[in-house]
């Protein structure tokens, strides 16, 4: 029961959103209307591909090997930073 009252909220509250918006650009209460109604079924019908798209980017995220878990890190500084971490650096002192 909850649930069903959250999701109603949602909606209501997605509806009002999008009829107050267009209605402030436009002032006119049929274009707000329209708004009201195309928002929701749009999100009904993208929000699913958004998901699926969602879901196949965190397979393949889970799916690399270990070592490229760090994003943005070239081969050559992972060797730097593996010897630094290691202390090949160099004792300061």
């Amino acid at each position: 029961m909850v649930r069903a009252g959250q999701t109603v909220s949602q909606v209501v509250l997605h509806m009002s959103v999008a009829f107050g918006v267009m209605y402030a650009m436009t002032g006119s209460i049929a274009f707000g209307g329209i708004a009201a109604l195309v928002e929701p079924i749009c999100n009904v019908a993208l929000l699913p591909l958004h998901d699926r798209l969602w879901d196949k980017l965190k397979l393949a995220y889970e799916r690399r090997p270990a070592e490229s878990n760090v994003p943005c890190v070239s081969p050559a500084s992972r060797r730097v930073l593996t010897q630094y971490a290691e202390g090949a650096h160099g004792a300061r002192g």
